[in-house]
């Protein structure tokens, strides 16, 4: 069965090795030594300041609004995984969808500033399928109404913009805090996990304290906080990973140039800004109709071949997260017709020929 995505596993006897050392030291949990150094790493590879790892994605953004203080109203995506959107309405806030471009999928910040209103703390766009926001806009409507900005960015582990001056740097460097998340499914992994990233030193502080109760000590609580921690297993997954990455992205690239190759004059493809790198997680396609994506999608499954439906359905059209007062139309229009294609560095060639075939024979 070829399933959209397959889990990276490292040399295993390299896996042992970090085993063998939490057996020595018996800790396995409380910012271990593995934890500590893999964020050491991850700060160096990534080129940021601040890196706080955490037990998943989702409490990595849960923590971020926490951090914060947000209250009142976050304007955010529909065409977004759940947990996006889900994270801002468990944490007591109300998410506001603002549609997207449909050509590269984020959100639109010409649809931003019509939405913000008197109860408006935040907003947090999605960096999806790995394209960076327009950040000039959107950091700077968020100046202009003095509103904290989050950007999920669980796409864009390792991705490099170039800003005004013309330097590459990290994307996570945008906003007040970026977050990751470090599943089992994503290019990088900790088998379960995720992170927070900031460049202000007193929040950075903050999320640490969050992370772990509010515990600034062995008989003083400062604050409310969670068990957001990362254990040691986790991080001497993403230590083995981490030394694998380069080559997992040389073998992803191979694989969306050959679908890129093979597709580009047959379906709509994501637009791709000039002024960024990718890593190449994800290749989505996006069909004439949706009649179109379920024969596409029935003869592929027919073949053992299991694309996915990312995202569908759009945000907006949840009633448990919205009024559905207003809708995102180029959100439900693009969840509709999209499906992202297998993509993982050992997809048999000759399959992803088949894949290629089969499209192209429905269109």
């Amino acid at each position: 069965m070829i399933n959209v995505t397959k889990t990276y596993l490292p040399n295993i006897d390299k896996y042992k090795n970090y085993i063998d050392r939490i057996f020595a030291n018996g800790q396995i949990t409380n910012n271990g030594p593995l934890v500590q150094e893999l964020e050491t790493r991850l700060a160096d590879y990534l080129g940021v300041k601040n890196i706080i790892l955490v037990a998943n994605g989702t409490l990595a953004l849960d923590i971020a609004y926490r951090s914060l203080d947000l209250a009142g109203e976050v304007i955010t995506t529909p065409f977004t995984f759940i947990a996006s959107a889900s994270s801002i309405a468990v944490n007591g806030l109300v998410p506001i969808f603002a549609d997207i471009d449909p050509k590269n999928f984020n959100i639109d910040p010409n649809n931003i500033q019509p939405l913000i209103s008197k109860k408006t703390s935040a907003i947090m766009p999605v960096h999806v399928f790995g394209e960076p926001c327009k950040l000039d806009e959107i950091n700077e409507i968020a100046k202009i109404n003095n509103l904290k900005v989050i950007y999920d960015a669980c796409h864009t582990f390792g991705i490099n913009v170039t800003n005004k001056t013309g330097k590459a740097e990290s994307i996570l460097n945008n906003g007040d805090i970026s977050t990751l998340s470090f599943h089992a499914t994503k290019l990088f992994h900790t088998i379960e996990g995720g992170a927070l990233i900031t460049n202000d030193d007193d929040i950075a502080k903050k999320i640490r304290l969050l992370i772990n109760f509010g515990i600034t000590g062995p008989t003083s609580i400062e604050m409310l906080g969670l068990n957001a921690k990362m254990n040691e297993f986790e991080a001497a997954m993403g230590l083995c990973i981490l030394d694998d990455l380069n080559k997992i992205i040389e073998d992803r690239k191979e694989i969306y140039t050959k679908y890129y190759q093979g597709l580009k004059d047959e379906v709509q493809l994501q637009e791709r800004g000039i002024n960024s790198t990718q890593n190449y997680t994800y290749f989505p396609i996006v069909l004439k109709n949706e009649e179109s994506l379920l024969k596409i999608q029935k003869e592929l499954n027919d073949n053992g071949i299991f694309p996915r439906r990312y995202f569908y359905p759009s945000l907006d059209t949840l009633s448990f997260l919205t009024d559905l007062g207003s809708t995102c139309q180029s959100s439900q229009d693009i969840s509709k017709r999209i499906l992202c294609l297998p993509m993982y560095p050992d997809l048999d060639k000759s399959t992803q020929k088949s894949i290629i075939k089969i499209i192209k024979g429905r269109l």
